[in-house]
């Protein structure tokens, strides 16, 4: 089993996507191991989009990062990144394809909806960086039929 951190950023909040989004991920099987609606603060926000620091986006990413609140999770499945990163779509959501989040509600190149992890290394330094350990359910509780 793999697991991924999602960011629902503050357009898919604003727009009242949240519950359609994690529909989505529920739907294809995934398990949801931790959530929360926060706020992005500055530091947090550059030290996670620290790879893009010195292009001419990073400081709007940061100031769109930090406008308002973001929900996070860590979902869990069979090929988790993979197949979330499908579901998510292109980056630019007037690339991406119909059945796609991106695609079916995003037409920005920079107000794109959602993150998702892109490999196993950043989704465990992701998930650490805002979920203690004890904020994440192991997976194994399932609720009696």
């Amino acid at each position: 089993m793999e697991r991924t951190l999602i960011i629902l950023k503050p357009d898919a909040v604003a727009r009242g996507l949240i519950g359609t989004i994690i529909e989505r991920f529920e739907r294809k099987g995934f398990h949801i191991l931790a959530i929360k609606l926060t706020r992005m603060n500055a530091s947090t926000a550059q030290e996670h989009y620290a790879m893009h620091k010195g292009k001419p986006f990073y400081q709007g990413l940061i100031n769109f990062m930090t406008a308002g609140p973001v929900v996070l999770l860590v979902l869990q499945g069979e090929h988790a990144i993979e197949v979330v990163r499908k579901m998510m779509g292109a980056t630019f959501g007037f690339q991406a394809e119909p059945g796609t989040i991106r695609g079916d509600f995003g037409l920005s190149s920079s107000l794109n909806l959602i993150h998702g992890s892109d490999s196993p290394e950043a989704a465990q330094v992701e998930i650490e960086r805002f979920f203690t350990p004890t904020e994440l359910f192991d997976g194994s509780i399932r609720v009696p039929k």
